[in-house]
């Protein structure tokens, strides 16, 4: 089982709203949610909880792709995230995150016994590749006690 279909098989909200990991490496993620009536807003786009979701499901899935190999010594935590709609999202909308630091770098601060730091950042876009919402998720590889 990959990354993308332990996540859609284990995590709650991906499952509710039916998320589908197209790609998950330590390079790039990216996620796809369906168009679906039940999750839209006011103005018929998806809702912005469900946007933030899938967001925040794609900054998940490269942080397990990139540090999958560390969950014995540390557990991935997200610190902190800000989103910024631009565009109306209308039908199927997909983000697509990359990691803002090297891995190698987050890895050797946290062999240096530190508890590191680092950006993903997700850009949501609409099937005509327009960005209708950009995401920063800051994350933490906290040491086990």
């Amino acid at each position: 089982m990959n990354v993308g279909e332990l996540l859609a098989a284990t995590v709650p909200m991906a499952k509710t709203l039916n998320l589908q990991f197209l790609e998950t490496t330590p390079e790039r993620a990216v996620v796809r949610l369906p168009d679906q009536p039940d999750y839209h807003n006011h103005v018929g786009g998806p809702h912005a909880g469900a946007m933030f979701t899938l967001a925040e499901s794609a900054s998940g899935a490269i942080v397990l792709a990139a540090f999958g190999d560390q969950l014995s010594r540390a557990v991935p935590l997200a610190v902190k995230a800000e989103i910024a709609y631009r565009k109306l999202a209308k039908g199927v909308v997909t983000a697509t995150a990359t990691l803002g630091r090297p891995a190698a770098d987050v890895v050797a601060e946290l062999d240096a016994g530190g508890r590191p730091e680092f950006p993903v950042t997700i850009a949501i876009q609409r099937e005509d590749e327009a960005v209708t919402g950009e995401m920063t998720v800051v994350w933490t590889l906290r040491p086990n006690a």
